[in-house]
């Protein structure tokens, strides 16, 4: 499961990129959402959207490599913790098929800060809210979140549909 945001530029398009690298691997993306930044750096709001991918010939680490690569594709740059982003990519979860675990400092799995963040709950449980993580069901992770930070994570009517290649 990936999550990917962006408020640099054009923030519909560079959510499209990451559907249209996927192609016919993406199996399940919720629509495109608003949200406030985090972090505290004075920004614009973000896209974001949740993208549900199966390639069985991919490991976590190819997932990340494509994350990366998509970043660098979109100018991605990281000058500052939190900052505003043409492109951020994160893998939140991997499944094969039970939930993969890494305590690599490059690849932290399940995405460590991703139990808090409503930016990628909210839009998870709106394709697949049965869905675990960390052992967790994503509904009950969203339920448990503060009522303002669910507030703050905004449907718009924007989808990704994959170009054809």
């Amino acid at each position: 499961m990936l999550s990917a945001g962006s408020n640099v530029g054009d923030r519909h398009g560079h959510l499209q990129s990451v559907a249209d690298e996927l192609g016919d691997r993406l199996i399940g993306t919720s629509h495109v959402y608003v949200t406030a930044p985090w972090g505290g750096v004075e920004q614009d709001d973000f896209y974001n959207v949740t993208l549900i991918a199966d390639d069985p010939g991919r490991d976590p680490w190819d997932w990340l490599r494509l994350c990366h690569l998509l970043e660098w594709r979109a100018d991605r740059v990281r000058d500052v913790r939190w900052g505003p982003r043409s492109l951020d990519v994160d893998v939140i979860a991997c499944y094969d098929p039970g939930e993969v675990e890494s305590q690599h400092p490059d690849l932290l799995l399940p995405h460590p800060r991703a139990r808090a963040r409503a930016f990628v709950l909210v839009p998870w449980m709106q394709i697949e809210p049965e869905a675990t993580l960390g052992g967790a069901v994503v509904r009950d992770l969203v339920a448990a979140l503060e009522p303002a930070e669910i507030a703050g994570v905004r449907r718009t009517d924007f989808s990704l549909t994959p170009s054809a290649r």
